[in-house]
């Protein structure tokens, strides 16, 4: 063998001992489940726990197909070694819609009582906050993330005025009941949505002004190009309003990111 076969050898083996996942890690997908309101709520706490460190938790509500085997692979994408993550069930444990149709009816009612979702949603960060007992959450660094449907039931929160540091929404729906609600803000909001979003783009004026009145920081990212589902790994059709985005997904993570680290890098 030469000298260079040898090496070539070498690099490949480091290449894919760097590609393969930590052998240590072990990635938690436990049940959490509540009852507000006569309904049970089935949701899911995400986490590595190899990792004994106390890190941030977030509430995650996904897209309006809600707690799936897709929603929870993308809870563990996002929580990796960084995060806890509370994928949370805004429905009730008996309602698991399969296709858009169903979505749309169970995403309704939520939408037209917005009252009855910041309840559901203020719940669940309750029961996040619950889980610091047996998970390694640090109660100090709390937000919250949503998509879709999802990013809509996080603004939400935010407008509900919840003690949170963050919240986050990717191709969120950005109406509300009432933009008053927005000066009850206590969150650094950053909310990110596609410039040919169809769905969306006709609520921007509108989620501008409320947003003007809020006393804390927040950003509006247009992502050029992007439409609906721009991170929806599953939304596969090739033209259509509901595209995934490889390129708006990476760089709306990476944005969250880091709004994410500089709010919990503040003090109480």
């Amino acid at each position: 063998m030469t000298c260079s076969t040898r090496m070539i050898r070498l690099v490949v083996l480091v290449l894919c001992i760097l590609a393969a996942p930590p052998a240590w890690a072990r990635m938690v997908a436990r049940p959490v489940d509540w009852t507000l309101d006569g309904t049970r709520f089935h949701s899911v706490l995400v986490y590595d726990d190899a990792v004994a460190a106390r890190r941030p938790g977030l509430v995650m509500v996904p897209n309006w197909y809600g707690v799936n085997a897709i929603a929870i692979d993308k809870a563990k994408m996002i929580a990796g070694r960084n995060y806890v993550i509370l994928l949370t069930d805004m429905y009730g444990a008996a309602v698991r819609p399969a296709n858009d149709m169903q979505a749309g009816a169970v995403v309704k009612p939520l939408l037209s009582d917005r009252v009855l979702m910041r309840t559901r949603i203020r719940r669940a960060l309750d029961e996040l906050r619950s889980q610091a007992a047996t998970a390694p959450i640090d109660l100090s660094r709390l937000a919250a993330i949503g998509f879709c449907f999802g990013g809509a039931a996080v603004l939400d929160l935010a407008r509900s005025g919840a003690d949170v540091k963050a919240v986050v929404s990717f191709h969120g729906n950005l109406t509300t009941d009432d933009p008053a609600l927005a000066r009850r803000i206590r969150a650094d909001v950053l909310v990110m949505n596609g410039a040919d979003d169809a769905m969306t783009s006709p609520d921007f004026g509108a989620f501008l002004d409320e947003m003007r009145q809020t006393p804390t920081d927040w950003q509006f990212v247009v992502i050029g190009h992007a439409v609906h589902c721009f991170t929806e790994t599953e939304a596969t059709a090739p033209t259509g309003m509901c595209r995934y985005d490889a390129g708006a997904a990476a760089r709306s993570y990476a944005l969250m990111r880091q709004w994410l680290a500089v709010r919990f890098a503040r003090g109480p």
